[in-house]
């Protein structure tokens, strides 16, 4: 029997074999290799029918309908395979990368780079992240669910790396209102209502800014969950359902990152900016109004045109600054800075001992796998969503002391490394000024490459950005 199978067939089950086992290799995981026998049945003895459904009693050739079926199956698997293991697509849908990114920019996000996750929930639909449009319904299974796991890949996260990541304080998303984040939208609803009705707030003051975080950020979650009809109902996401977001990453683990007027120092040194860094600047005119061909020249989007003449408020590469300071009927262009205030509620980690802002930020030191830092009533508020939500423990203070799954602790030891990610867009990003780092487990993958470039400005086929076909994601 053996001897008169065709030699294709016994190529095509090499080729297969190699594959298959370096994957299991790659994995990690040899139980794997239960399922080497049908691989082989699949392509030399054919003992087990694979394509019974496909077939018909008289003989004949399947129906198209079948046929398109059997089709669509295949190409499905193999894009979840694809979208795993090696790469997926993603829309760039805000500014807060310009001008290095585009809003419009599709990119090929390479899994390999840092090393594909193996997905925590595997029973998922591809191409959908998280909700079928249209409908509104979960694209995944909660069950199974595994943990998380990296497989090999090319290398680490680098500091500059254009990075494509989970967004951490996406866990739990209100259905009707996803932006803000549940948890700053909370603690401003908190404070609010506490404003509203002083009988809300605690007889005694607070003894640290987590306290008070979390008994305004309480407040405003069971105000949330009893208004389903404005908010809607709030859903859980694993890690790898959150919705995607892609920043720079601009401090690694171990790294002691700060921000003074604008400008990042990382362990004290000032570092090179990248070529698309943007901020706003208020932009004052003789009375000239500013028009269509104006922005156009310059390069600034409609949705970032804002003011009327004289004054207008527009974010600028130091580029397009030089470009803007060369008219004459400019009178001033001045960078528009903010100041940190007293309540400490403008960024992460939202309190008054640190009283920060986004363009004087710091210095803060990046969290390292492996490393104990000491625990206090101050620095909590740095460490709570590290410790509770991205390494699964249970956080409590009971009289000025600080408890870890009932334990009383002094400190504490991280699990992961975290990163600290910006958008180039400087005023006009949400990032981890405003929720924090960003955990290694939700690291997705690199964008290596612009395959389509999309104007949302204008229309088709003048919103096609020729220039951007192909053009490779760089570090600055």
């Amino acid at each position: 029997m053996m001897q008169n199978i065709p030699m294709a067939r016994w190529i095509k089950f090499g080729i297969s074999s190699l594959v298959f086992i370096l994957w299991v290799i790659w994995v990690g995981n040899f139980w794997l290799l239960l399922l080497y026998p049908f691989l082989f049945d699949a392509y030399i003895t054919k003992k087990v029918p694979w394509d019974f459904w496909k077939k018909r009693k008289d003989g004949k050739k399947p129906s198209a309908v079948i046929e398109w079926i059997d089709a669509l199956v295949f190409a499905l698997v193999a894009v979840y395979m694809i979208n795993i293991f090696l790469f997926q697509n993603y829309k760039i849908p805000t500014s807060s990368l310009e001008k290095s990114l585009l809003v419009g920019d599709h990119l090929f996000v390479s899994k390999v780079s840092y090393g594909p996750r193996m997905p925590n929930t595997p029973i998922a639909f591809p191409l959908v992240q998280n909700t079928f449009p249209i409908i509104n319904t979960k694209s995944y299974s909660s069950w199974p669910h595994w943990d998380y796991t990296r497989l090999a890949g090319f290398g680490d996260v680098k500091r500059d790396d254009i990075v494509v990541f989970n967004f951490p304080a996406g866990d739990s998303v209100p259905f009707k209102v996803t932006n803000p984040d549940i948890y700053n939208l909370s603690m401003e609803i908190g404070i609010t209502e506490a404003a509203r009705n002083s009988k809300l707030l605690p007889a005694s003051p607070f003894s640290s800014a987590w306290e008070r975080n979390k008994y305004f950020c309480g407040m405003g979650r069971r105000i949330i969950d009893n208004n389903e009809a404005s908010y809607g109902e709030v859903l859980y996401r694993p890690v790898d359902r959150r919705d995607n977001y892609v920043k720079r990453c601009v401090a690694l683990p171990g790294d002691l990152f700060e921000i003074r007027s604008n400008q990042i120092y990382i362990n004290g040194e000032k570092v090179v900016n990248p070529e698309g860094l943007q901020h706003n600047y208020t932009v004052v005119t003789d009375g000239t109004t500013l028009n269509e061909r104006f922005f156009e020249k310059i390069g600034v989007a409609k949705d970032d045109q804002m003011g009327m003449s004289p004054n207008y408020f527009l974010p600028l590469t130091a580029a397009q600054l030089k470009q803007v300071k060369g008219f004459r009927f400019i009178k001033s262009v001045t960078v528009q800075e903010m100041k940190p205030d007293s309540s400490g509620l403008q960024t992460f980690p939202h309190s008054p001992d640190y009283n920060w802002s986004r363009d004087n930020y710091g210095p803060l030191k990046m969290p390292v796998a492996g490393e104990t830092v000491e625990l206090n009533s101050k620095n909590l508020v740095l460490y709570d969503r590290i410790i509770t939500a991205y390494e699964g423990n249970s956080l409590e203070m009971k009289e000025g002391a600080i408890f870890i799954n009932g334990q009383k602790a002094n400190s504490y030891t991280f699990k992961m490394n975290y990163y600290f990610m910006l958008g180039d867009n400087r005023h006009k990003s949400a990032d981890s000024r405003f929720w924090g780092f960003v955990p290694e487990d939700h690291i997705v993958g690199k964008p290596i490459l612009v395959w389509l470039s999309l104007d949302k400005d204008k229309g088709f086929p003048a919103s096609i950005r020729w220039d951007r076909f192909f053009k490779i994601v760089h570090k600055n």
